[in-house]
This record gives structure tokens, C-alpha cells and sequence, in this order.
């Protein structure tokens, strides 16, 4: 498209190198608006629904995509954006919020923080919420739902391919429905680039049929997961993705072993009296081996325990780690706030191998 045609550029928000500006013309975002307006309806959200939006605003698609969605479906609009969280929580509460969108990680520690205040966020009228911007794991979304008593939707999406509303979650949370009358999925083997069958696990690839503005055909998105085709209980017969389990450039080769965060934080959180805050730090002294530790936070009350609790429970992660993953961790076990929390997209991977020149060949 000429540029007198594009009303709107954004950009991603560069997790991986520089950020990759993206275009709009008119049409893009009308339809960007009516996928996110899919998106929120198959969380049950109509007018009389208060939508409190704390993805970031700007050049990040987060913010502004869930809020025209919203502003599609009808629903009352908070644009609070990121950070403030304190500020955040006050007006989850006055404006009686039905609605929370923001990442996973920075969901939980709106909970943390709310804590700190006295407040229980159980308590207000949050009913559902839409994560998405992150990979997040079951048993995360087990720790989400019982902390903030809402039932919670994974949504994804990509700024290079629209935003979010690519694909989300419906009520019945099993799997996520792909707008493809807009957007064509495929899966392929990252290494060879050939087409997987539904069911197999392998890198998101993306065609846009709609987009004007920056049209991408066959789009790596680095993403792992699986398509499947059977209808769904909701009634949507659009195709389903599994979520995202990863990413092939956060994949993590440690002495010839493939591992993903995600893999990492579901082992850790079936371990009881740690929290869903972590860290890993990947490391190689010169010559030597590649080393796994993680970092993970304990709650409150073990952490002020017997120290022969502390020792029994890290014997317990490293184990858990070692028997489902096939590789050996160290675990350190930190005290409650010493993870650096994240208002955004978490960073969960510290690999120091670049010291040396390696990147776990």
C-alpha cells in the first residue's frame, strides 16, 4: 500500500533484536478490531461488561487492540495501561471491573501486590480475564484463577501478523480458535520447513488473506504448538491451536537436551511452597559443561521455616526437574519479592554462554 494509505503504525515489542515496524491502513484495523471483538465475545463478554485493559499502550498492539475490541463489543472502557499497580487495583475496585487484560506474569503479581494492600482480589467482580504476550503453562493458569477468582483465556497474537486477536481461548479453554478467514495457520518442522500434519507439535506459520498493509505470506512466528480440527464443544469450527509451549529461538540446549522455560515453570509449580516467580541462568565455564540453575521464589511461610525444610524442598524441585526434563538443575531457592518482577513480558532466561562464544551447540 502506498503510504498516504496507512492511518497507523506499530511496532513489536522486541523480545527477540530490534523492534519490526508494521502498518494499518483503515480496513486493517477495522479488522483487527471485529478479531478482538471475537476474542472478548467467546470470554462471554457483552455491553454491560467493564473491561479494566493493563497491556501497555503505544507502540505495543497489547493495549490498543484489546481496547478497540472492547470499545466493538460495547463494553466500558479502563485504558490504564502498564504500570501504576497500586493505582491499578484502586480502580479495579471502583469501577467494579468484570474484565482484566494484561500478561500472565504481571496478573499475578497485581494479586501479590493487592495482598500487600489488604485487598483480595477475589473479593471484586473480575469474572474473566485475556493473557497473552508470554507463554504460559497450565498450571500457571491454575495459580491465576485461584489467586484472582476469574476464569482465565489465553489469546494470542503477533504484530507482525495483525496483533492479538490472531487466535484465543472460548469458555471452554481448550485450545485456541484461529481467525482464519483472516489469518491461514500451518505448522511446520523448524529445521526442515516442511508441513506437519494436525497433532504434531512443530513452528507456527502464519499467511494473512485480508491484511493490506503489510501482508506476510507463510510467516515464521517461532512459536511451538500443535492445530487441531475438531469442532469444539463451544460450537466454533474454526481450526484450534494448542497454546504456545515456547519458542524455537527461546529454546534452551543444555548438554544436548531441548528446554523450554515453559516446561521448567510446570515442573516447579507442581512442587508445593514455591511460587510462580523465577529465574533461569544458563552457564559454561570455559571448557567445561553447560550448568542449569533456577532461581525460584518461596512462599512466605517456608521461607521463615526450619532451614532442613528449605533443603528438603529443593531436593524435591531438583528431582522433579531431573525425572521429567532429563536434565540436572541446580535450584536455589530465594526469599518471597527477589525475583524482578515484570510489568510486561517476562524475562525468564539468562544465558551467560555468550561470554564464551557459545550458544549451547
Amino acid at each position: 500500500m502506498p503510504a498516504d494509505d496507512v492511518v497507523r503504525v506499530h511496532a513489536s515489542s522486541g523480545t527477540t533484536g530490534k523492534p519490526t515496524v508494521v502498518a494499518y491502513t483503515a480496513h486493517d484495523i477495522d479488522v483487527w478490531s471485529e478479531v478482538m471483538a471475537r476474542t472478548l465475545v467467546a470470554g462471554d463478554v457483552t455491553r454491560r461488561d467493564v473491561a479494566h485493559i493493563a497491556y501497555g499502550y503505544g507502540l505495543f498492539t497489547g493495549g490498543l487492540g484489546l481496547h478497540y475490541g472492547a470499545e466493538r463489543v460495547g463494553a466500558m472502557v479502563v485504558p490504564m495501561s502498564g504500570g501504576n499497580t497500586h493505582q491499578q487495583i484502586m480502580l479495579i475496585q471502583d469501577f467494579n471491573a468484570t474484565v482484566l487484560c494484561c500478561t500472565p506474569s504481571y496478573a499475578l503479581y497485581l494479586a501479590e501486590v493487592a495482598g500487600e494492600m489488604g485487598v483480595d482480589l477475589r473479593e471484586t467482580q473480575l469474572r474473566v480475564g485475556f493473557f497473552g504476550a508470554e507463554p504460559w503453562t497450565e498450571q500457571m493458569r491454575r495459580e491465576i484463577q485461584d489467586r484472582l477468582g476469574l476464569q482465565a483465556l489465553d489469546i494470542y497474537g503477533l504484530s507482525e501478523v495483525v496483533g492479538p486477536g490472531v487466535s484465543s481461548e472460548c469458555v471452554y479453554q481448550c485450545g485456541l480458535h484461529v481467525a482464519e478467514d483472516h489469518f491461514l495457520p500451518e505448522v511446520i518442522d523448524p529445521q526442515s520447513g516442511e508441513p506437519l500434519p494436525d497433532g504434531q507439535a512443530g513452528e507456527l506459520v502464519f499467511t494473512s488473506l485480508t491484511k493490506e498493509a503489510l501482508p506476510v505470506i507463510r510467516y515464521r512466528t517461532g512459536d511451538v504448538t500443535r492445530l487441531h480440527r475438531e469442532p469444539c464443544a463451544c460450537g466454533r469450527t474454526l481450526v484450534r491451536m494448542d497454546k504456545v509451549s515456547g519458542r524455537t529461538d527461546d529454546m534452551i540446549i543444555v548438554r544436548g537436551v531441548n528446554v523450554f522455560p515453559s516446561q521448567i515453570e510446570a515442573v516447579l509449580l507442581q512442587v508445593q511452597g514455591v511460587e510462580p516467580h523465577y529465574v533461569i541462568l544458563v552457564d559454561r565455564e570455559s571448557g567445561a559443561m553447560d550448568a542449569l540453575e533456577v532461581w525460584v521464589e518461596v512462599s512466605e511461610g517456608v521461607f521463615s521455616d526450619k532451614l532442613g525444610t528449605l533443603a528438603d524442598l529443593q531436593r524435591r524441585a531438583e528431582t522433579e526437574i531431573r525425572e521429567t526434563l532429563r536434565v540436572g538443575a541446580r535450584v536455589k531457592l530465594v526469599e518471597p519479592h527477589r525475583i524482578e518482577r515484570s510489568m510486561g513480558k517476562a524475562k525468564r532466561v539468562i544465558d551467560r554462554r555468550d561470554v564464551y562464544g557459545v550458544k549451547g551447540e
